[in-house]
């Protein structure tokens, strides 16, 4: 399984952590940056860089990690095939899979330590989507647009 990492500079140390647990437990991983520790860089870049590999490969996942997870999760929405969910729990990186399918995990570096990282990551890779065709729709439906005046 193929897994993109990225964070800025509030989740680098949390970044360097997570690439060891997967290279550890046989995936895959790709550092997407912040590839050093730059003080007040922006969240926006490496999300980017996490989407659209995530989106480029089918099957794969992403996880990003910034202060509050806010911030990436938002960017890495804005791009389309991608279903990025900010998790806190292992229960809601759960959900996250199972009812929504979600390809990107985001942490917060501020309320999420390493361990409890290693444990909501698992999770999230482990936990397959519940196929269900109400699920399926819902999440066809995230690509849907609409033109705003």
């Amino acid at each position: 399984m193929e897994v993109f990492v990225g964070a800025d500079y509030r989740g680098f140390e949390l970044k360097n952590e997570l690439l060891k647990f997967l290279v550890e437990n046989n995936y895959s991983a790709t550092d997407e940056g912040a590839y050093e520790l730059k003080e007040g860089d922006d969240f926006n870049d490496p999300a980017i860089k996490v989407s659209l590999s995530v989106r480029e490969n089918p099957g794969a996942f992403g996880i990003l990690i910034c202060d509050s997870a806010h911030g990436m999760t938002m960017q890495a929405n804005r791009f389309k095939g991608i279903r990025a969910a900010h998790c806190d729990s292992p229960e809601s990186a759960v959900l996250a899979r199972e009812h929504d399918d979600a390809n990107v995990l985001c942490l917060s570096a501020h309320f999420v330590d390493a361990e409890k990282m290693r444990e909501i990551v698992r999770t999230f890779l482990e936990t397959n989507f519940n196929n269900l065709e109400r699920r399926v729709r819902r999440i066809n439906r995230l690509d849907e647009r609409e033109d705003y005046d």
